[in-house]
């Protein structure tokens, strides 16, 4: 559920709904990996992998190809989707690699856990393509790809990624 907060002096739209960590809807790390990272209207880069938190089941942050051509960790919590755009208050969010080890020893980057074989209560339903996450971050579905089909299956505590190193 999102907080409705007046909007944050950064945001772009000033009808802007969501505070930092939150979405203003569903998204597919797909979509989400077609967006620009902005603040100002500044580009900064582009996220080229999602890091997901395996324990809790959610997005911890991005790792974003920047400008300058060098990766850095994005966390969740400074960033707000909002007009097709991540939107972030500052470039100092963004996380030189050398000092993201904190999160990378939490996180696993989704692209190595595509192509993993997803159960539904036990039965193989599939390989995973990609993963659904709420306005929090939270993962609320996975596509799986079902004989060669795009399949959207929900979460509902019934799915296991990798021989369970994801439930959802």
């Amino acid at each position: 559920m999102s907080r409705v907060l007046g909007p944050t002096p950064w945001a772009r739209s000033p009808a802007l709904q969501v505070v930092p960590g939150e979405f203003d809807r569903e998204a597919t790390a797909e979509q989400l990996l077609g967006l620009a990272v902005r603040v100002r209207g500044i580009k900064l880069g582009r996220p080229v992998d999602l890091l997901l938190d395996l324990r809790r089941g959610r997005v911890l942050g991005f790792e974003i190809l920047c400008g300058d051509k060098r990766h850095r960790f994005l966390p969740f919590s400074a960033t707000i989707l909002a007009d097709g755009e991540l939107l972030v208050p500052s470039a100092l969010v963004l996380v030189d690699e050398e000092d993201a080890g904190f999160y990378r020893e939490r996180t696993v980057r989704l692209s190595s856990l595509q192509g993993l074989p997803v159960e539904h209560e036990g039965r193989d339903i599939g390989l995973l393509l990609d993963v659904t996450v709420d306005a929090e971050g939270l993962v609320v579905a996975l596509a799986v790809d079902f004989d060669g089909e795009p399949v959207e299956v929900p979460c509902a505590d019934v799915l296991q990624l990798g021989g369970g190193i994801l439930r959802c």
